[in-house]
């Protein structure tokens, strides 16, 4: 989900991604396909002929997990480019990167084991050369955040990494408000920090409005389906909003 990058991996030729957010990295079924065909391709040292990526569902599995890592160690790579480049603002390059590192953490969980112990591992055994998204991923940080806690780049980066572990509960059914609860207040509190964003923002208002519900219940109490559905809803729409405040900041 990237705008217009240009993904070259270790056999064929180059990908373009896109999406409605920015280097968005929803690991796209196009680079997906490629990736598959690229650890194929080097897994078996085969070259000009047909190539059988799987015999069965799990190693199905394994080759799209390595797929999806492979898509995002390429896009973080492209994306750290595009910020040398200035083909990125600041603001974009931080709460994008910021989810790049969150997805990638999820993708190596996914591909760790006895065939790949670190993503050194991984890149040397499919000849992944991404030296600056590699620095990026040892850093865990954006290059523009500090170790300045008050730093605007450091608010994005959490405002975009609390955003997308609320969602993240909520799609794996971790409903309890005393779960939910201190998450969500923390986006707010971090949002409020950003004194150039508008109070009536429309990110703020609806992560606020969601506050009050959850104040209004128990520690135990729990979403139901609906209130889960429309909580997702509400909170995409506002990360999509708080994305289009950085656009156009």
């Amino acid at each position: 989900m990237f705008h217009g990058i240009s993904v070259t991996g270790g056999v064929g030729g180059g990908k373009t991604l896109k999406s409605s957010n920015v280097y968005d990295v929803g690991v796209k079924s196009e680079i997906c396909d490629f990736c598959l065909l690229t650890i194929a391709v080097l897994t078996t040292n085969v070259s000009l002929q047909e190539v059988k990526l799987y015999k069965n569902a799990r190693e199905r599995e394994k080759y799209d997990n390595m797929a999806e890592l492979f898509a995002v160690v390429k896009t973080l790579q492209a994306l750290e480019k595009a910020y040398i480049k200035d083909c990125v603002t600041p603001n974009e390059y931080t709460a994008s990167c910021s989810r790049l590192l969150v997805q990638y953490k999820a993708a190596f969980k996914q591909v760790q084991g006895s065939d790949v112990g670190s993503i050194d591992d991984f890149c040397r055994k499919y000849r992944l050369d991404c030296p600056l998204a590699m620095e990026r991923i040892k850093e865990d940080r954006p290059i523009t955040i500090k170790d300045d806690k008050g730093n605007l780049n450091r608010c994005i980066a959490d405002i975009v990494s609390l955003f997308i572990t609320v969602m993240d509960k909520l799609r794996l059914e971790i409903r309890a408000m005393d779960e939910i609860q201190p998450d969500l207040r923390e986006l707010m509190e971090t949002m409020n920090r950003m004194s150039n964003m508008p109070p009536d923002s429309e990110a703020k208002d609806k992560v606020s409005l969601w506050l009050t519900t959850l104040s209004s219940m128990s520690a135990s109490d729990e979403l139901d389906d609906n209130q889960v559905r429309q909580m997702l809803f509400d909170l995409e729409s506002a990360y999509n909003a708080f994305n289009r405040f950085l656009h156009s900041s």
